[in-house]
């Protein structure tokens, strides 16, 4: 795991030496088929994946008070423990635009419950020439409806 200071150093000299930096985000709290899904096509658009994950408060504000499953450290140990995974890093605030703005990727990656124009930070990546673009999404595979379904709750997803 890096700090936001630590990645901006790394990824000063990657972008010297030409590399194509490439970020996403969420919370990944119970990391599914659809999540490895998304990091494979995420590296896939360059050379250097970051994955910014919310931290324990800022998921917890987002998702509710019995999340997250996996405490922030446990989640960025996991991810990256990933082969196409290169940084980890953590994020207070409930959305990226802060890091994405720090850390000026080339491509900004999300799934495909998003529109291109709903993507937060999309909007500065494009601004300095990057690119944003849409994984499509794996039905079925969402952290909620993994945990409403072992819970016995019926969901639609």
């Amino acid at each position: 795991m890096k700090t936001r200071k630590e990645l901006g150093n790394i990824l000063e000299e990657e972008r010297r030496s030409g590399k194509i930096v490439v970020f996403t985000n969420g919370c990944f709290d119970i990391l599914h088929p659809g999540h490895l899904y998304l990091l494979q096509e995420a590296k896939a658009r360059g050379d250097i994946l970051i994955v910014g994950i919310n931290s324990d408060a800022s998921l917890q504000r987002l998702k509710g008070k019995e999340r997250p499953v996996f405490p922030q450290d446990e989640r960025a140990e996991i991810l990256a423990s990933l082969e196409m995974v290169d940084y980890v890093t953590i994020f207070e605030e409930d959305t990226p635009y802060n890091i994405i703005s720090e850390l000026k990727p080339h491509v900004l990656v999300k799934g495909g419950d998003w529109k291109k124009e709903e993507v937060i930070g999309g909007d500065l990546v494009e601004s300095w020439g990057g690119e944003v673009v849409i994984i499509p999404y794996k039905k079925g595979y969402s952290t909620s409806g993994i945990l409403d379904k072992i819970k016995g709750v019926n969901s639609s997803e």
